[in-house]
């Protein structure tokens, strides 16, 4: 039995439950991926209409018109205009919002003008009593040239009326609903007469957008055609006032409303939500409990992780057989998987808490509240999210980057995050606050301590801010950037949509970027745990020998850090710190300090573990307190503290601006489809973290 394929393109306004319709057609059916060339994200799911019938449904980015102000938008104008896409849709299905059909209708009248197939989605149907909202169903089909369905996706109401569409589609008609060339008719005469064979709403979107169609160059067109950028805006302002009066008259048969039914919650609600005042207390409230749950919930599982996978990597390196592809496993692959999954927690519980805000409708209000403060800054109200995210981990606050539409703005939210301290750094702070930074109270009550490691998150985040003050002066990004926001009707959370979301988004980490921090993590094993025969391969009997020449007492672990030192010392990474000294010398660090800054790159954790080693201190529970001491005790040549305040600030303000975390530069690889970006993020922050560490050193020395 042969099964047929029709492709649909779901399209709609930003908060229309769109994407709860995707879900409930698609259930967990879906694939992500980023448009070839470009960071936007699509979303492709199968839905089976029949026995032999199926749909191949993509989620088209939200868009409020085919006028594109971003590359979201122009995502699906490009694919609307170009038959020859491989997912050019059969048709297409608009999701519209029963409480704001009026604006929801616009993009609607444009798309039916590009003679495509298309059925209208009134989601939300539910609601309808109680908003005192009556519709005329067929009056609305015949005024709209297309058939409706009316649905609750919340519900799962109406969801096979619009599978029974789709497999009837070449039924619909292809008639525009209104002519919209009349706002010129002598132009679009013009226009019609040079390419007769041309549907005439292509080629006038052609004129007025950055995209092309088929074999036809927009400037060509536009050379033929001139009309100054003011008189296309003026003729564009009287299109979009045309079919808003089309739009009108149809609703005024097709729509009735009783405002007595209207419910003032939602404005009561607006008024404390979006309050000048106490809008950003309880926005900050949410946060600190959010943020606070995350840090709770997430460690049991962490910590679950982390001991079944140092478990399992002791388990194989003691069953196995010796040799070096045990090391491997052992040493290399396992941990490597380890240090991916260990993020999943946070991330799933990040996006659940963000999920959850979204589907209520209370994140489009944070937008709102935000966008003027962060505007100053070259970014946009979405960025907040991303960057006070980014205390918990880099890597899931610049995936919950996504939402911005605006590219410039997106871009410069992903290359800033990772200054915002996030909970890696912390165990580095730890160590050497506690080194450097007295036991002291301000005031009777403010620990010292306390208040240095409360600084060092300000400074993240004033630097993060300064940079893209700087970013949004220097990149010359032709992108338009308008801060519209939808403001939803508060509801209860669809939990499947929250459940289908966080499991997209940590498949993508793990998939996505977990490949690369595998791949690196290998690499590293590799470098540490090898080097040159002379030195390396001859270890334990080379450090047996400087024992035995002390006649000391020594324990068998004991011997067993000293190789493990020894080794580390002259492997390729030790080999590293060496070459390295000269460089980071005037930074106030010896080849032991580079040693574990080098490791670090993998994850900033990773200096406290290389330090362990270093010291020979081994891995114990009191790791961090072990190693403090033994830090402590650490002496130059001359007799000087390896580890004073002007080494201890540098190395503070190194790992505050350095770019010190592969998975970060993966997962920013992945967010903007290149590596540019990421290398220009890597050599800036790492030349901001040296300058900076350089002058504290030279200056406190």
């Amino acid at each position: 039995m042969v099964t047929s394929t029709i492709k649909v393109a779901l399209i709609g306004n930003p908060n229309t439950g769109k994407t709860s319709v995707f879900n409930q057609l698609t259930g967990l059916h879906q694939q992500v991926g980023n448009y070839p060339g470009i960071t936007v994200e699509k979303k492709i799911g199968t839905c089976k209409l029949s026995e032999n019938r199926k749909a191949t449904i993509l989620d088209l980015p939200g868009t409020y018109s085919l006028n594109a102000s971003s590359i979201d938008e122009n995502v699906v104008i490009e694919l609307l205009m170009n038959k020859k896409d491989e997912n050019f849709p059969d048709v297409v299905v608009v999701v519209t919002e029963v409480e704001n059909l009026k604006r929801n209708l616009l993009l609607f009248t444009q798309i039916k003008d590009l003679e495509i197939p298309t059925i209208l989605v009134v989601n939300m149907c539910d609601r309808m009593v109680l908003k005192g909202i009556e519709l005329d169903v067929p009056q609305l089909e015949k005024d709209l040239k297309t058939k409706i369905a009316l649905v609750s996706s919340r519900k799962n109401i109406g969801i096979d009326k619009i599978k029974n569409l789709i497999a009837d589609y070449e039924s619909l008609s292809k008639e525009p609903c209104l002519n919209a060339s009349i706002i010129d008719e002598d132009y679009f005469n013009k226009l019609r007469r040079a390419f007769p064979n041309q549907l005439l709403y292509k080629l006038w979107l052609v004129i007025t957008q950055d995209v092309n169609f088929l074999n036809l160059d927009r400037k060509e067109i536009q050379s033929s055609f001139t009309k100054s950028h003011a008189d296309l805006k003026r003729l564009q302002q009287k299109e979009t006032i045309k079919r808003y009066q089309f739009i009108n008259d149809t609703l005024k048969m097709g729509q009735k409303i009783d405002v007595s039914k209207i419910n003032t919650v939602r404005a009561k609600l607006d008024r404390v939500l979006t309050h000048k005042v106490f809008g950003y207390l309880i926005f900050f409230f949410i946060l600190f409990g959010i943020f606070q749950s995350i840090f709770d919930w997430s460690s049991i599982p962490m910590d679950f992780i982390d001991s079944t996978f140092a478990n399992l990597a002791s388990y194989a390196k003691n069953e196995l057989p010796a040799g070096e592809f045990t090391n491997l496993i052992s040493e290399g692959i396992i941990p490597g998987i380890g240090g991916i999954l260990i993020f999943i927690p946070q991330i799933a519980f990040l996006f659940l808490f963000i999920s959850v805000l979204e589907e209520s409708g209370y994140m489009s209000r944070v937008v709102f509240l935000m966008d003027k403060i962060m505007r100053r800054y070259g970014l946009s109200g979405k960025s907040i999210v991303p960057l006070i995210s980014g205390t918990a981990c880099a890597i899931p606050a610049i995936m919950g980057a996504r939402n911005i539409e605006n590219w410039k703005e997106r871009l410069i939210t992903i290359l800033v995050t990772p200054f915002i301290t996030c909970s890696a750094r912390l165990p580095v702070y730890a160590i050497l606050i506690s080194l450097i930074i007295p036991e002291k109270r301000v005031f009777g009550f403010i620990s010292l301590q306390g208040l240095t490691l409360m600084m060092l998150y300000l400074l993240g985040f004033g630097a993060a801010l300064f940079s893209a003050y700087i970013l949004n002066k220097i990149l010359q990004l032709k992108t338009k950037s308008y801060f519209v926001v939808e403001m939803p009707s508060y509801k209860i959370p669809m939990f499947k949509n929250v459940g289908i979301n966080v499991l997209e988004k940590t498949k993508a980490f793990v998939f996505g970027a977990g490949k690369i921090i595998l791949a690196l993590s290998v690499i590293l094993w590799f470098l540490g745990s090898h080097g040159p025969d002379k030195d390396f391969g001859k270890a334990p009997q080379i450090v047996q020998e400087k024992l035995d020449a002390r006649n000391q007492k020594y324990s068998p672990k004991f011997l067993d850090d000293q190789i493990n030192s020894y080794k580390l010392e002259n492997s390729y990474i030790g080999i590293v710190g060496k070459s390295i000294e000269p460089v980071i010398k005037p930074l106030g660090y010896d080849w032991k300090i580079g040693i574990a800054v080098v490791s670090s790159f993998a994850a900033r954790e990773v200096f406290v573990g290389t330090l362990a080693t270093i010291y020979s201190v081994g891995s114990h529970s009191d790791e961090e307190t072990t190693i403090k001491n033994r830090m402590e005790a650490e002496i130059h040549e001359d007799g000087s503290k390896v580890f004073n305040l002007a080494t201890g600030i540098s190395l503070l303000l190194f790992y505050a601006f350095a770019m010190q975390c592969v998975s970060t530069l993966a997962i920013v690889k992945k967010e903007t489809n290149s590596w540019k970006w990421p290398l220009i993020q890597l050599f800036f922050m790492s030349g901001l973290a040296y300058l900076t560490a350089l002058a504290a050193y030279q200056f406190l020395k």
